[in-house]
This record gives structure tokens, sequence and C-alpha cells, in this order.
């Protein structure tokens, strides 16, 4: 997988692959990144990538010219790519999607600033649009690299052991049952060698947790 963020600040986005799991499938050659800064292709004499609202509004947006040519640039590299604008405005990001998105080959994540972008970028280039909550940032890098994060995890060696991925918080819309270290007291099922038993604890665990702090997940 190679996936290509497109941010007015590559030094947001590229510190966070020279750490832990990420760095070392990164040296693995299990993925790719590239930062592509579009203020690259701005063609005007000063590099202006912003320009005012039409009809008025406070704050500045991004204009239809240097991303428009960055992402035209790319499109032409990878006609495959799967175009996703982070937004708020947009449907909201799950762990479903981070699966679903596992599978592509080339992932391109774009990323807003100021008032977000100007709508005719989203209509000519938007495979989809997603926001990961209900709340506004100062720029959509945040939001790319938990895509990235969420996805990659996903991809078959990331992680190591595959085994890693079951269970987890979201899988049959259920959150992680608790999980406990050897050292002090533990419930005492945990510890009687009965696999079954303690699959069915873990599971009825998993639903009062999930009923506790995500009903909505269960209906």
């Amino acid at each position: 997988m190679k996936i290509v963020f497109f941010s007015l600040f590559p030094n947001l986005i590229l510190p966070y692959f020279q750490d832990s799991i990420l760095k070392k499938a990164l040296d693995k050659n299990l993925f790719e990144i590239e930062v592509v800064n579009f203020r690259d292709y701005a063609k005007n004499r000063h590099k202006k990538v912003d320009t005012e609202l039409v009809g008025g509004g406070a704050g500045m947006i991004i204009d239809n010219d240097a991303l428009r040519y960055a992402l035209e640039s790319y499109k032409n590299k990878f006609p495959q790519a799967r175009t996703i604008f982070l937004t708020p405005v947009a449907k909201k990001y799950n762990q479903k999607d981070a699966i679903r998105l596992a599978n592509e080959e080339v992932l391109f994540l774009v990323c807003g600033r100021y008032e977000g972008f100007d709508e005719r970028l989203i209509e000519d280039f938007a495979d989809e649009v997603l926001s990961i909550g209900d709340y506004v940032l100062t720029g959509g890098e945040l939001g790319a690299l938990v895509i990235a994060d969420s996805v990659l995890r996903n991809v078959k060696g990331v992680l190591g052991n595959s085994e890693s991925l079951e269970g987890e918080s979201f899988g049959n819309n259920l959150l992680e049952a608790p999980n406990f270290s050897k050292k002090g007291e533990v419930p005492s099922i945990l510890k009687s060698g009965n696999h079954k038993k303690v699959q069915e604890w873990r599971r009825k665990l998993s639903i009062l947790k999930t009923k506790f702090h995500r009903p909505d997940l269960l209906y």
C-alpha cells in the first residue's frame, strides 16, 4: 500500500512514521508514504494557496488552483488511487472503514486548512469525504494520521502478529473486554486454564462495557 498525504505542513506528518510499529513496517517496505506540499504547485508569484470566501464570511479557504494542480498531477501517476478529503462536513470514520480501506492499493489523504476547501475540489476529486469526529481541528493532518494509522495496522504484516487484530473494539459492534497484566490480583477465571469459560467471560464483559460506554453500537 502507498499513502500520499496532501498537506501544507509536511513536518506534521513525517515524524509520526519515525518510531514504533509503523517505523518497523515502513523499513520492511510493507507500505510507502509520500507527502505532497501542494503549495509547491501554486502558480502565483507569492505561492498563495488561500482565498477569501465568495459571498462574505470570516476566514479564508484553500483556493481552486494549487491543490487542483497537485491532485491532477498525482492522479495521472496513480489513476487507481482512492482520494479522501478530511473535513468535519462528512461521514464519521469508523473501524469498518479502516478495514475496507486497507484493501486499497493507493490512498490519497487530502488535509484541509483555514475554513476548508473550495467545494469544487471535493466535487471533482473526492471518492469520499471523512471526518474523525464531531469537532473542528485547525487542520486535517491529525485526521489523516488517524486514518493512516488505523488503516495500516490492518495491512498484512504491519502488526507482526495478525492475532493482535482479533477481538478488538468495534469488531461485531462491541468494545473490547478489559485486559490485565499478570501482577497483582486479577479475576480468577483468567487463571483457570478453561479457555471456553475465559472466552465466555470476555464476551460478557465486552457486552457490559459496550452497554455502559457505547450503547449506540448495540442498536
